[in-house]
């Protein structure tokens, strides 16, 4: 990295430039580092690449500088920084606020510079070397919320057997025949009054309902009577 400390150092011949990002071992060999995402990790090269002699407290992780550095990915990125912060690589000094302040940050296994502008309390809850007993969220094993007990296979009312009666109780049944129909006795309705006909007078005979009930209307051909057919016969004669 371009760390002032290296100023008036004569260049490696061996190598580009006379920056580079130092990583110690320790920190690549942590269990918290193995459990990173991989943009988890990509980001924590570009933090590293920030630091130099004295800004350990002032380093930048917002969408804005980011998007210089090939980071287009709001959501990637705000993943990337929490598995950071969950994993103790990095710890936040100011709190941003938007639109035209942005987080500080600074890593862990640096000692932090200090700075008037850090938020109050962030000097003294920053952790040397947090990352050793920190643990990243990313990749961690799934457990549910109410352990790793094993699931009931019974419903969640118990496996007690279902009640055979009624939970207000048993009902006995009557099997002995009723001497009365559920809707009463045929015999006290009163039935309606056969309706009057008068019969036509005809030799060819009358027609008369044969039952009292007008739902139910029958008919039938009746034989003329005798004064039906005198009155016919006297007829016959006054023609003649």
């Amino acid at each position: 990295m371009a760390n002032g400390r290296n100023k008036g150092r004569k260049v490696d011949p061996k190598r580009d430039g006379d920056g580079f990002v130092a990583l110690p071992w320790a920190v690549l060999d942590s269990p918290a580092y193995r459990r990173l995402s991989h943009p988890a990790r990509s980001l924590l090269l570009e933090i590293a690449r920030q630091y130099v002699k004295d800004n350990n407290g002032q380093l930048l992780l917002s969408r804005e500088h980011m998007r210089s550095r090939g980071w287009s990915s709001s959501d990637v990125l705000t993943r990337a920084k929490r598995a950071l912060l969950a994993g103790g690589f990095i710890h936040e000094t100011v709190t941003g606020q938007w639109p035209a302040k942005a987080s500080w940050y600074a890593v862990t296994w640096y000692s932090l510079d200090r700075h008037s502008d850090y938020d109050p309390g962030a000097a003294e809850t920053f952790v040397r070397g947090a990352y050793r007993k920190g643990l990243s969220m990313k990749n961690e094993p799934l457990r549910p919320s109410h352990g790793t007990r094993p699931s009931q296979i019974g419903p969640s009312h118990g496996t007690e057997e279902k009640r055979v009666a009624p939970s207000h109780g048993p009902i006995w049944g009557v099997f002995a025949p009723l001497s009365v129909p559920s809707d009463g006795h045929h015999l006290d309705m009163p039935s309606a009054a056969p309706k009057e006909v008068t019969p036509p007078d005809s030799c060819a005979g009358r027609y008369i309902r044969l039952t009292a009930k007008p739902e139910r209307l029958f008919t039938g051909l009746l034989a003329p009577t005798t004064t039906t057919t005198k009155k016919a016969s006297g007829r016959v004669a006054a023609m003649a």
